[in-house]
């Protein structure tokens, strides 16, 4: 009888996390409405091709300047 109520209890928790699932599987299946793309000159626009080659210099020197920024050394705090 025990392990009636154990087959039991499984089968319903294999039931309800099939449900869980199911209800998952088809949030993710559902279709993705197409984003439309801003036109050239709006602000918050991806750059384009030609910007972002002259960019990526920029944007590697912002970066170094910031590691060698952080690897500084810390004042030390006066101890009085």
């Amino acid at each position: 009888m025990r392990g009636l109520f154990g087959l039991v209890g499984l089968l319903v928790a294999l039931a309800a996390v099939g449900l869980v699932v199911r209800k998952q599987m088809a949030v993710v299946r559902a279709p993705v409405p197409a984003l439309k793309t801003p036109a050239d000159g709006v602000v918050g626009a991806p750059p384009t091709p030609a910007n972002a080659a002259q960019q990526g210099p920029q944007i590697q020197e912002q970066v170094k300047a910031a590691v060698d920024a952080a690897m500084q050394p810390r004042p030390k705090p006066d101890d009085k």
